[in-house]
């Protein structure tokens, strides 16, 4: 069980696209010259998915062998958590629960990261501590037993990357038009799509 990313990101319809402004990842199962490659397809399906959830919703969205937990809150701040297929869905829930709770007392209330403009741009340290941490989810779990609102993350949706992108929408064309990949990754996602592994992870 594995959680290879994580991601505070900030919605809402007067926003283009979600920006996500603070990001952890853990790339060390991949090989060097891939990593930044998997940097950029995290962030542009945080964005992709995070864009197409709901205010208030919960769901889990699964492609090729990945897992990208979405929750956004009714003010638009949201988080994913990105893990592999075995890791529990309720405990990834909690953890962007934590995290987004976490985020908000660090930057000082709730209006303040409604004013980030730049990707990436606010530094959270305790996110790294977050990764490390719930690598492990039944060492999580013993945290998360105490926690009132796990009856909340019972209501999680399980979707495809199909049924979450508009009609006839596919994540292909989306790829090529994503300003946020560079012509490295969009080349990536392609063999990595020929030779059936994860565009994402192989």
């Amino acid at each position: 069980m594995k959680v290879v990313g994580l991601a505070i990101v900030r919605t809402g319809q007067e926003l283009n696209e979600p920006i996500p402004m603070s990001v952890a990842t853990d790339l060390s199962s991949f090989g060097f010259f891939q990593r930044q490659s998997v940097k950029e397809m995290l962030m542009f399906l945080t964005k992709t998915f995070t864009k197409r959830t709901e205010p208030g919703q919960r769901q889990s969205i699964t492609h090729e062998g990945y897992v990208v937990h979405c929750y956004v809150r009714s003010d638009g701040l949201g988080g994913t958590v990105t893990t592999d297929l075995e890791y529990p869905a309720r405990v990834a829930f909690v953890l962007i629960g934590q995290m987004l709770e976490d985020f908000v007392a660090h930057v000082g209330g709730d209006d303040k990261w409604k004013t980030v403009t730049q990707p990436e741009s606010i530094t959270f340290p305790k996110l790294d501590e977050y990764l490390q941490k719930y690598q492990d989810p039944a060492e999580a779990d013993k945290v998360t037993k105490i926690q009132k609102d796990l009856d909340e993350t019972t209501q999680i949706l399980h979707k495809t990357i199909d049924s979450v992108l508009e009609r006839g929408v596919k994540l292909d064309n989306l790829v090529e038009r994503s300003n946020d990949l560079s012509a490295q990754s969009k080349m990536f996602y392609k063999q990595a799509k020929k030779t059936n592994s994860c565009c994402v992870i192989s």
